[in-house]
């Protein structure tokens, strides 16, 4: 094996998606890039996802977790198992195409000074090839500040570095949602991202299990998420003002929320954190 051709931890986390997992699991096995190890982690199923696994013993290193501790907890737990030089996550639902880690691969030999980088996709939802918005439009390069209003990468996309994520952490087990906006926000303030511009993973949606339509208020995540990018202290004057700009747009947004709903707590812990996004805002001379 070449020098050039990295060692990939491919890192599935699972939980009662046994009618979909063996798609996944295949989608990785027929990679044609071969110098990978596959990890599957079982965050606790309680349907048959077991015996599935068993069926591919030979294939892959199944961990099960003893208790459901969410997506966060099990990519950890693969991350922290893997051996490759680089990460590659794939949720149980999505589907990668034989290409997708042979055109990474290439790409890093022809721009070796990334260390994160992603694909296009294809979206599924509801059984139908759908067309992503302008605004899910995929950037490359420093994103952070593209990455603000919403999340730019896509989790079964990627291939990162093992080093970036000693550097910077790893997922936040606390959120129950936008965990990867919050992690991708660490990552794009101090790496840039590559773009394999070809379709290489197929992602599907619209079934009720979705974090997105399971966890309510997301942006009360994406507030807290921006929050602690700003406490991480790596961003530039121009990111800061941006930051706090993303804070007071989206707390504006969540505070109208709470009072209509009669959420009284989080209506003044938020209404506390606009306020202190409007003082910061204020001692900025940008435009």
């Amino acid at each position: 094996m070449r020098w050039s051709e990295p060692c990939i931890s491919v890192i599935i986390p699972t939980f009662n998606r046994a009618p979909v997992l063996e798609r996944a699991i295949q989608s990785v096995l027929k990679q044609e890039y071969r110098h990978f190890e596959l990890i599957v982690v079982d965050d606790c199923s309680q349907d048959n996802t077991g015996c599935i696994l068993k069926e591919y013993q030979n294939s892959l290193q199944a961990v099960r977790h003893p208790f459901h501790c969410g997506v966060s907890a099990a990519r950890n737990t693969g991350i922290l198992r893997a051996k490759g030089s680089y990460i590659a996550f794939l949720d149980s639902d999505d589907e990668w195409l034989p290409s997708k880690l042979s055109r990474q691969v290439r790409y890093l030999q022809l721009h070796p000074h990334f260390k994160v980088l992603q694909t296009e996709e294809i979206w599924i939802r509801n059984g139908r090839r759908v067309n992503p918005g302008k605004k899910h439009a995929k950037p490359e390069g420093y994103i952070y500040l593209k990455s603000l209003p919403l999340c730019k990468i896509t989790p079964s996309s990627v291939l990162i570095h093992y080093s970036v994520l000693q550097e910077t952490g790893l997922f936040d087990v606390t959120f129950p949602a936008c965990e990867d906006y919050e992690l991708w926000l660490r990552i794009t303030s101090r790496y840039p991202v590559g773009l394999v511009k070809t379709k290489e993973l197929i992602k599907y949606g619209g079934h009720n299990d979705q974090l997105s339509r399971t966890t309510p208020c997301l942006d009360r995540w994406r507030i807290l998420a921006l929050l602690r990018a700003i406490a991480d202290g790596n961003l530039n004057n121009r990111e800061t003002y941006r930051t706090w700009k993303e804070i007071c747009s989206k707390t504006q947004i969540y505070v109208q929320g709470c009072r209509k709903h009669g959420n009284i707590q989080d209506w003044h812990f938020f209404e506390g954190i606009l306020q202190l996004a409007q003082e910061k805002l204020a001692t900025f001379n940008i435009l």
